[in-house]
C-alpha cells in the first residue's frame, strides 16, 4: 500500500479529536496532547495502525473473502458507499438492521423478498394486472428493502470482517461482529474504546476529510488485494495447463516407448524370413 504521508494527515485533520470531557481513557495511548480543551491524536500512531490493518485486510481480500462497510453517519454515508461499490464490497450506510449478522438467515428472506418484487415490478404485464393501491404498496417496500438492504443484495455468505467508521454508533454492528468472531476493522476518535475493535485506527471520525482519507487507504489495500488474488489465480492456471502439458508428454512418450520394442521385434523377424 502506498504509505500515507504525515502532510495528508494533516491537511485532512485526522488528528482532531473530542473535547477532553468527552474522552475514552482507553485511548490515552493514541493522544499526543491536549490543546485547547481538545485532545489531538498522535499521528504517528495513525500511520502505524493505518499500515497495520491495511495488511490484514489485504490479505482477508487476497484469501476471496468479502469486508463490509459499515457508515451511517451522514458525513460518512457518501463516500464509504462509493468506494465499496467499486470494489463490489458490501455496505452498510442507511441503518444497521438488528441481527443483520447474527440472524442472516433472515436478513437472506429478506433480500429474497427484495429480488422478488424488483422481478414482479419490472414485469410490465403482472404491474398492468395489480391494482394501482396495491403496486404502490410493494413499490414501497421495496424501496424501504432497498434503502437498508441495497448495499448486502449480493451478500451470500456472511463477511471475512467489518470495517466501521464509528465505533460509538455502530456499536450493534461491532457486538453482532465479536459474537461471531468476525474482526473489526475501525476509526478510533478520542470518544472511543479501541479495546472493542481488532484494529483500531485512532483518527477524527467525524470530519469529512479525515473520513474520505481513511477509507479511501482502506479501498486501496482491498484493490491491491483484490489484484493479488487475481494474480494468483492466473498463476494457478499457468502452473495447471503446465502440469496437464507435461502429463500428455509423458504419457505420449510412455506410449511411444511401448511400440518401440514392437517394431523392433517386427525387423528382427523380418530379417530371419529374409535369412
Amino acid at each position: 500500500m502506498a504509505q500515507i504521508e504525515y502532510k495528508d494527515l494533516l491537511d485532512a485533520g485526522v488528528h482532531f479529536g473530542h473535547l477532553t470531557r468527552k474522552w475514552d481513557p482507553r485511548m490515552a495511548p493514541y493522544i499526543f496532547m491536549e490543546k485547547n480543551g481538545i485532545h489531538i491524536i498522535d499521528l504517528n500512531k495513525t500511520v502505524a495502525a493505518l499500515d497495520e490493518a491495511a495488511n490484514a485486510i489485504k490479505g482477508i481480500v487476497r484469501s476471496g473473502r468479502k469486508v463490509m462497510f459499515v457508515a451511517t453517519k451522514k458525513q460518512a454515508q457518501e463516500i464509504v458507499s462509493e468506494e465499496a461499490r467499486r470494489l463490489k464490497m458490501p455496505y452498510v450506510t442507511d441503518r444497521w438492521q438488528g441481527g443483520m449478522l447474527t440472524n442472516f438467515a433472515t436478513i437472506r428472506k429478506s433480500l429474497k423478498k427484495m429480488q422478488t418484487l424488483d422481478k414482479m415490478l419490472k414485469d410490465e404485464e403482472t404491474v398492468k394486472s395489480i391494482a394501482k393501491r396495491e403496486r404502490l404498496t410493494r413499490t414501497r417496500d421495496k424501496e424501504k428493502l432497498e434503502r437498508v438492504l441495497g448495499g448486502i443484495a449480493d451478500l451470500t455468505r456472511l463477511p471475512a470482517a467489518l470495517f466501521v467508521v464509528d465505533v460509538k454508533r455502530e456499536h450493534i454492528a461491532v457486538a453482532e461482529a465479536h459474537r461471531l468472531g468476525i474482526p473489526v476493522f475501525a476509526m478510533c476518535d478520542t470518544n472511543s474504546n479501541p479495546e472493542e475493535v481488532d484494529f483500531a485506527i485512532p483518527a477524527n471520525d467525524d470530519a469529512y476529510k479525515s473520513i474520505s482519507l481513511i477509507t479511501l487507504a482502506i479501498g486501496k489495500a482491498i484493490e491491491e488485494g483484490l489484484m493479488e488474488r487475481k494474480q494468483d489465480k492466473d498463476d494457478q492456471r499457468v502452473q495447471e495447463e503446465e502440469e496437464a502439458k507435461r502429463s500428455e508428454d509423458l504419457a505420449q512418450a510412455k506410449a511411444e516407448g511401448e511400440t518401440q520394442p514392437e517394431a523392433t521385434a517386427a525387423v528382427a523377424e523380418d530379417d530371419e524370413q529374409d535369412a
